[in-house]
């Protein structure tokens, strides 16, 4: 017997007669109500073990989900599996809410109604799902510098659900860090960045924790911060704390998603080396030395377009997603260049230096230096 396509107006009249009602969307796609009489199994729960769910292949079974497509490839799964009275809802819950159908909505508990309101355009996505959502739930993320790379960074990573933010720095919110740090106000001018970060994260998703450290990075501290985290994040606008940063990542095993700006250029990659020792780059094979400082000026020095680093830190918030996630391809082994005022991306590819110091294959570290020493040398 071929699978029925129905309108939601012959539920009733089926349902009056003993069919069997299932919604077939996940649990957080139901939580915004599903067609009254209708029982939640999610699609691939239902196809797995069909038989636990519906005992009797004799039975009439009426599937509903979103549109109608699920429903219908659900039913042929059935069919195949010895099911012989099926039936698909055509336009789905959509088309039955259109014609102002009773609609129920299923009992879930405050935290679980959160959850799938928050997160329910990451929970549609094949790539992150609920699996994922809970994964950047339980993930822990360091990001060094709450300025201009770290604000939209930090915005957009308590947006997406990382369940814990360790931000560490040591200066104060200042006037002029307000054309580009968009996490402080005017109000909090003299305040610890790390306190306005906090408030400000806070406000936006509070099932995210916000760990404020008010100290600057240091090889006495480093090995603290980055305990438990599973990537760090450097926003910091100088060279010895990127030089720290990237030897204690490859020290430890912690992918380090870098950026930098300056003017209207800006950079970002990920250095990988410390879980892929002799095959991917650090940052050192990059930089073997750092350049003159009249070369490298920092944004006090040079300026900075204030639209800048919000561009170069929300890529660097994709990167800490997609390695929490472990989805995609990264950016580790590339180099991204973005030029604002051409508007043009261009990539550079990066090759693991096998003479490095710090992450050759079979080397031991070398031990943190003086690192502010090392940069003032060159």
């Amino acid at each position: 017997m071929a699978i029925r396509e129905i309108d939601p107006r012959d539920v009733a009249a089926l349902l009056a007669q003993g069919s069997v009602f299932i919604d077939v969307r996940e649990e957080h796609e139901r939580a915004s109500g599903q067609a009254e009489g209708a029982r939640g199994i999610a699609k691939g729960e239902l196809e797995r073990d069909p038989a636990t769910h519906l005992p009797d292949r004799d039975a009439s079974i009426v599937l509903i989900c979103q549109k109608g497509g699920r429903s219908m490839d659900a039913a042929r799964v059935l069919e195949a599996a010895g099911y012989s009275r099926l039936s698909s809802v055509a336009g789905g819950t959509s088309r039955w809410i259109e014609e102002q159908r009773s609609v129920v909505m299923p009992a879930l508990s405050a935290e679980a109604r959160d959850f799938n309101e928050r997160y329910s355009r990451h929970l549609l996505l094949p790539e992150v799902g609920v699996a994922g959502q809970q994964r950047l739930q339980r993930s822990r993320v360091l990001m060094i510098g709450a300025g201009g790379l770290g604000s939209p960074a930090a915005f957009y990573l308590a947006a997406a659900g990382v369940g814990h933010l360790r931000i560490a720095d040591d200066d104060v919110v200042d006037r002029s860090n307000l054309q580009r740090q968009i996490l402080h106000t005017e109000a909090r001018i003299g305040e610890p960045k790390v306190s306005s970060a906090q408030a400000t994260l806070a406000a936006l998703n509070p099932r995210t924790q916000v760990e404020a450290v008010q100290e600057r990075v240091t090889a006495e501290n480093v090995e603290r911060l980055l305990e438990n985290v599973d990537v760090v994040l450097d926003g910091a606008d100088n060279f010895p704390a990127r030089y720290l940063l990237n030897d204690a990542c490859v020290k430890l095993g912690k992918p380090l998603v870098y950026g930098a700006v300056q003017r209207f250029e800006g950079q970002v990659s990920v250095f990988d080396a410390g879980r892929h020792r002799g095959e991917r780059p650090c940052y050192r094979c990059l930089f073997p030395e750092p350049p003159p400082p009249e070369f490298a000026p920092n944004c006090a020095e040079a300026g900075v377009l204030g639209v800048l680093p919000g561009v170069i830190g929300l890529l660097q918030a994709t990167e800490v997603i997609k390695l929490l996630l472990g989805t995609g391809e990264t950016l580790a082994g590339r180099l991204l260049h973005f030029d604002a005022l051409a508007m043009r991306f261009r990539e550079t590819r990066l090759r693991h230096d096998p003479d490095c110091p710090v992450c050759a294959a079979g080397r031991p570290f070398p031990g943190y230096i003086d690192y502010a020493a090392f940069c003032r040398a060159t």
